[in-house]
């Protein structure tokens, strides 16, 4: 069967979406070589949502293909693995002392990006998945990855720049991409629900972090990361606690 000479525009929306993801990527990139710390920050900040975009779009223009698929984890491993290793060493690590220490941190951080990208693409596949797909992710995924290991960057941009703590800060670096590859149960956000009547409570807090980004950009993203970091036994003891009640439920029948 030969193929269509012509495709529907809409095929194409979600890729061209992930295309600017990496275009956004490689002008972060630009932007820290040319010392402009914050410009490469909001560059991140676009590929992280336009990351969530493209798969968001391909659903609901049911245009989800292998092609595009196969695009977004190579983007995701640009923008996610690479572009924050190379702020981070550029801004705390090259021309100093420990510019070996700093890069070794930074290659880890991005094969430990590539080593999570190519264990979900293969669980996509896959019938032996130990999590339930819409609750829980398996370790931590790309885009919080890339946030998570940016705290340092984010510190030094919210007054902490004359904190020079190289050492530390590449051990956290490396910390944060072994969470990537760990079978940690992490909270999976796309599925998430919430009651009815905590829906003002819920419609508060998304108004409060969306103008603390706006008006304390860097305080509100070491905030949102403690968090985050603050979740991940919440979400293993929640996990082993639906994975008990599930084997009961099967014992029960």
């Amino acid at each position: 069967m030969t193929e269509p000479s012509r495709i529907k525009i809409r095929h194409i929306v979600p890729s061209a979406v992930t295309v600017f993801a990496i275009c956004a990527g490689m002008t972060s990139v630009r932007m820290s070589l040319d010392g402009r710390i914050e410009m490469a920050l909001y560059f991140i900040l676009l590929a992280v949502f336009l990351d969530a975009a493209d798969g968001k779009l391909a659903r609901f223009l049911d245009t989800a293909s292998p092609f595009g698929a196969e695009l977004d984890t190579l983007a995701d491993f640009f923008n996610f693995g690479i572009v924050p290793g190379m702020l981070l060493y550029n801004t705390l690590y090259i021309n100093t002392i420990y510019a070996n220490l700093g890069f070794l941190a930074t290659l880890i951080l991005a094969v430990c990006c590539a080593l999570r990208l190519a264990r979900f693409n293969l669980s996509l596949h896959s019938d032996a998945v130990t999590l339930k797909k819409h609750d829980y992710f398996v370790g931590v995924p790309a885009p919080a990855l890339a946030c998570l290991a940016l705290m340092p960057v984010f510190m030094h941009l919210n007054g902490f720049e004359n904190t020079n703590l190289p050492v530390l800060r590449a051990i956290y670096i490396i910390g944060v991409g072994l969470l990537a590859v760990s079978t940690i149960p992490t909270f999976s956000i796309k599925h998430a629900s919430i009651k009815r009547a905590h829906l003002p409570f819920a419609v508060v807090a998304a108004v409060v972090l969306v103008v603390g980004l706006m008006v304390y950009t860097w305080t509100t993203l070491i905030i949102v990361n403690l968090v985050y970091l603050a979740s991940l036994p919440l979400s293993y003891r929640a996990h082993v606690k639906s994975s008990s009640d599930a084997k009961n439920a099967h014992s029960a029948d």
